[in-house]
């Protein structure tokens, strides 16, 4: 696959008081951002465990990001607080196993930054444009073919 064919496959899982409004604002404002993030509305972030974030990965997202309100503003108190220590815990995972850490980041915004959701959904996308497709992604195609030539 070329660099101009790969369009990355990005999950972003959002705070419904904060990430998620400021999604839903940035629509309104008719802001741009890439279609090949896939949004996932959460009640609050601080309900993200690891295995989710990993799962997503192995399931074939290039990248994941987790979207919550901002520090001290969290409508669960210390959800986001949580959810920035299982993200740090996740890209650490990533480190050990090879894999480059940024395929999973961590955001705050409030429901008012618009204009900034679209500014990290870029962001996301040219960093994991830049990485290139997940190796695990990789390994899932060659699975997933092997597969196919079995039933026939």
């Amino acid at each position: 696959m070329t660099d101009d064919l790969f369009e990355p496959r990005i999950l972003a899982f959002c705070c419904k008081y904060c990430a998620y409004a400021a999604g839903d604002l940035a629509g309104s404002m008719r802001l741009n951002y890439p279609a090949n993030v896939k949004i996932i509305q959460i009640p609050c972030t601080g309900r993200v465990d690891m295995l989710h974030l990993l799962r997503a990965i192995e399931d074939g997202a290039d990248g994941v990001y987790v979207a919550g309100c901002l520090e001290g503003e969290c409508h669960f108190l210390e959800g986001n607080l949580k959810a920035k220590r299982r993200v740090m815990a996740v890209r650490k995972q990533l480190a050990e196993m090879g894999m480059e850490e940024d395929r999973v980041r961590m955001f705050n915004l409030s429901s008012a930054m618009g204009p900034r959701f679209a500014e990290i959904a870029t962001e996301m996308t040219e960093t994991i444009r830049r990485l290139g497709p997940s190796p695990l992604r990789a390994a899932n195609v060659c699975e997933t073919d092997l597969q196919a030539e079995g039933s026939n």
